[in-house]
């Protein structure tokens, strides 16, 4: 299997992983009538996916590190896929949260064995991951849509087996294809590898700690925006309520939209660093979230439109980071811990949704909270080196080297 063939099965593999996280949000709605439950009881069904989704990213990484990226993602088509078909043809609660455990454990697999895999392939700047990042946000926007459509045509059960079935098909398509394997392994322990900046041990403690918060805080803000967004355009948008397909549309446009903000991101990264971005992207986020606590309508639209693009433009700046600031040794463990830091306060994020939900709160409650969230790890970019430092150091050190 060439490098380019690899990296095609790892983006679908990304796509497919937000796919199969946000299929249920929108199922949901669906779900919920037919099963004469309510929307918060339904919701909270989907609680074993985060939980699992978290819980599985340590021994993902492990396992990672022992055996071939390429089989593991396999796995993933496959172990999903089957998840996803199981969950379709589940005929009560029991059985469709089973069914949604073994779709996020499974789901689990992707980031720290596909993001390691890239690193593997020759990529050397941040364009790469933000390239990869897209077909992940693509998969959110593609979910909602899909989900939406699906539930409205053919029921809430043909949204989980029609993708179910496209990934066990792609799963085996990949486990053909994988033949070639040792050489295509021997192709990537000799790809070129990112240069890092040598940093003093109290730098990388700081950035450390920066990235430690912003998982924490951001994985609560991208999931609970996220999980939340179809029943937010369900109740704000006039004229939406109700109608599963147009929800789903509505989503899908927020979501593609959005989609390609990393893309700019990934280039000015490497121009002017991760503190001038991060910082403005938190006071957008912030002044977001408090303005749409009351929003409706159009302003509603826009305005959760802007913000989850300012949500998804966020997301390749900690691995910037980390490939930037930390030592080579340590940097698959470090990101480990951001996965679990950020996935472990997510899956926090469906209980709280069905909570306020629950108490007549909704989102008057939950994005001024969120906005707080944000401010959180706004206090925390504020610790973090200024780029032009960091080039400077790096030309000298280049000098030194010379010398």
């Amino acid at each position: 299997m060439s490098r380019n063939e690899a990296l095609h099965f790892i983006n679908a593999a990304h796509f497919l992983d937000h796919f199969f996280l946000l299929i249920f949000p929108t199922a949901a709605l669906a779900i919920a009538p037919a099963w004469d439950k309510s929307y918060g009881e339904v919701l909270l069904l989907g609680s074993p996916i985060y939980f699992m989704f978290a819980l599985g990213t340590l021994p993902a990484g492990w396992l990672g590190d022992r055996i071939d990226h390429m089989a593991l993602i396999a796995v993933f088509f496959l172990g999903c896929g089957g998840s996803c078909l199981s969950v379709g043809v589940s005929q009560g609660p029991l059985a469709m949260t089973v069914g949604l455990g073994a779709l996020g454990l499974f789901a689990a697999i992707y980031h720290p064995v596909g993001g390691a895999h890239i690193t593997q392939i020759g990529f050397r700047t941040g364009r790469a991951l933000a390239v990869n990042g897209v077909f992940g946000n693509m998969g959110l926007a593609a979910a909602a849509v899909v989900t939406g459509v699906l539930a409205e045509t053919l029921g809430w059960r043909a949204a989980f087996l029609v993708p179910g079935s496209l990934s066990v098909l792609l799963g085996l398509l990949l486990i053909w294809r994988n033949r070639y394997q040792k050489r295509t392994a021997r192709e990537c322990k000799d790809a070129d590898f990112p240069a890092s900046v040598p940093q003093d041990r109290s730098t990388q403690v700081r950035i450390f700690a920066v990235i430690c918060v912003s998982a924490l805080f951001g994985g609560l803000i991208f999931n609970a925006v996220t999980v939340s967004l179809p029943k937010f355009l369900d109740e704000r948008l006039i004229g939406a309520g109700g109608n599963l397909a147009w929800i789903g549309a509505y989503t899908g446009s927020v979501f593609a939209v959005a989609a390609f903000a990393q893309l700019p991101v990934g280039e000015l990264l490497d121009r002017i660093g991760a503190r001038p971005i991060l910082t403005a992207l938190l006071c957008l986020q912030a002044l977001s979230l408090m303005l749409l606590a009351r929003a409706t309508g159009g302003a509603a639209l826009v305005l959760i439109m802007a913000l989850v693009t300012f949500i998804f433009a966020e997301i390749p700046v900690t691995s910037w980071l980390v490939g930037h600031y930390l030592a080579p040794s340590i940097r698959s463990r470090i990101m480990a811990v951001e996965y679990v830091l950020s996935l472990g306060i997510g899956s926090a994020a469906v209980p709280l949704i069905a909570l306020l939900q629950g108490k007549g709160f909704g989102f008057g409650w939950l994005y001024p909270g969120l906005a707080v969230a944000a401010v959180m790890v706004l206090v925390a970019a504020s610790f973090l080196p200024k780029h032009r430092a960091l080039l400077k150091r790096h030309a000298n050190t280049a000098t030194d080297r010379r010398n």
